[in-house]
């Protein structure tokens, strides 16, 4: 349907608003009358379609706090999209304003401080082309379309979790863009809450144009699947718990419960068959890694297949990307998990069994070794006591699917929820899952993120995200 025009006495402002930032705009500004808009205001996530009033793609800094000042004194609902990774489309507001960060995709590596500055608008395989023509990385991500920036403000995981810690562990400041438009760089030194805050309270406190990394020397990994028949997944995942606790912490090893694709390079006789994923990365050489999985390996059942092999970082980090393409359908549910009895994983195995479609999946992340050794309170993500953080996805190139993945995705979710902590990691959250679960995201730290909240963006008009609300 063709969107209701407004009241002449309510778009004045707006379009007066709308016309002073086109004019001052170094980037693009795209309306519903330019013919690039559809393309522009696509999602990720094709299950969730969104018609911003203007998309205002800026080139630098003095473009964000131009399109923040526009958007607030036009009283216009403003989303923030850096990388447009974002499962639940919160990158994207309907007749509001779309910040788009895109096209500020700059890296810069100091290989001598070991740093990598990122502007906001930058991919995870920005991140890890630029570090790792040097050697290094950041502990980030497994899929390199990710954006940075949503990965990092919401804590951000990966291969080198284990080892190095979560993204926001090694975050050492930000440049932000406040709801007053004003810019302020948060650090321990400077506005030290705001720096607690970002570390794992997503999008809430302002627009991040740039970031800060501590790197690790990080060269060839020891990687790849290791995929089994579904069928032996209860020893699998109960050899899996049991290794866990006392593998390398070079060792980052996820596991998965889904379908062989329908596809190359997948074997062509185990195509639609379920399976049962170890995807590992070892961060060291082969002997030493093959060494650190034996425990686990010599205990399991033959794998369908074992593609592990020595790669540099960034191709691992790749190597799903072709998998998930933009704009298939989604719908996904999370939790941190801290145990996996034998009681969950029977739930697991039920729902598994139950999924619609081959790309329909069940993770479950390392968050262990290095992540338990920064105390709760210290950043804004609070559940370092965690095991795993759990992701249940029902994935599917068909519109006509989205009912049925969703359904799935919620049915398995509930099986297998009362087994886990509660809360979860705020990227695997979708959009309607309640206050209730924004609060069991960030648990104890919920207040105080409130607070500084109140501070920062009293009017609250950072909303478009898993939302905290200002202190009253």
């Amino acid at each position: 349907m063709p969107d209701a025009p407004a009241r002449e006495d309510t778009r004045a402002p707006i379009d007066a608003s709308i016309e002073a930032l086109r004019s001052g705009l170094r980037g693009t500004l795209i309306d519903r009358s330019d013919p690039r808009y559809d393309e522009a205001r696509a999602l990720y996530n094709g299950m969730i379609d969104k018609r911003p009033l203007v998309i205002a793609r800026c080139a630098d800094v003095a473009d964000v706090i131009a399109a923040v000042n526009a958007g607030r004194d036009a009283g216009l609902p403003i989303a923030i999209r850096c990388g447009g990774h974002n499962g639940p489309g919160l990158g994207s507001v309907t007749d509001g304003l779309v910040i788009d960060l895109s096209a500020m995709k700059g890296v810069r590596i100091d290989p001598l401080a070991r740093t990598a500055r990122v502007e906001g608008g930058a991919t995870q395989g920005d991140l890890d082309h630029a570090a790792g023509a040097f050697g290094l990385a950041v502990p980030a991500g497994i899929i390199s379309t990710t954006g940075i920036a949503g990965l990092t403000l919401s804590g951000g995981h990966g291969y080198l979790t284990r080892k190095h810690g979560l993204t926001i562990d090694s975050l050492l400041e930000a440049d932000v863009v406040l709801a007053d438009g004003s810019f302020v760089t948060a650090s321990a030194t400077e506005h030290a809450d705001l720096f607690w805050a970002l570390r794992g309270g997503g999008g809430n406190f302002g627009v991040v144009t740039s970031f800060l990394f501590r790197l690790y020397p990080v060269g060839q990994v020891f990687a790849g699947p290791i995929v089994f028949d579904q069928a032996h997944a209860r020893t699998i995942m109960q050899r899996y718990r049991d290794f866990l606790p006392r593998a390398p912490e070079a060792l980052g090893i996820f596991l998965g419960l889904k379908t062989v694709l329908s596809c190359d390079p997948f074997p062509k006789e185990h195509w639609g068959r379920p399976m049962c994923l170890l995807m590992c990365c070892y961060d060291g050489p082969e002997e030493e890694g093959r060494k650190a999985l034996a425990p686990l390996l010599d205990a399991l059942p033959e794998p369908w297949f074992n593609w592990m092999g020595m790669m540099p970082y960034p191709a691992v980090q790749s190597m799903f990307d072709g998998l998930y393409p933009r704009g298939m359908q989604w719908y996904w549910r999370g939790d941190f998990v801290k145990a996996l009895p034998d009681v969950a994983i029977e739930a697991h195995l039920d729902q598994a069994a139950r999924a619609p479609g081959e790309l329909c999946l069940m993770h479950l992340y390392p968050i262990d070794g290095a992540v338990h050794r920064v105390a709760p309170g210290d950043t804004a993500w609070h559940c370092r006591d965690a095991t795993w953080s759990m992701v249940i996805a029902g994935i599917d190139p068909e519109p006509a699917k989205a009912g049925a993945i969703t359904a799935w995705t919620k049915a398995y979710w509930e099986a297998v929820h009362p087994h886990t902590l509660g809360g979860a990691y705020p990227n695997f959250m979708m959009d309607d899952e309640g206050d209730a679960r924004v609060k069991a995201a960030f648990g104890d730290n919920h207040a105080r993120l409130a607070t500084v909240k109140q501070r920062y963006d009293p009017e609250n008009l950072f909303r478009v995200n898993q939302n905290i609300r200002p202190a009253t």
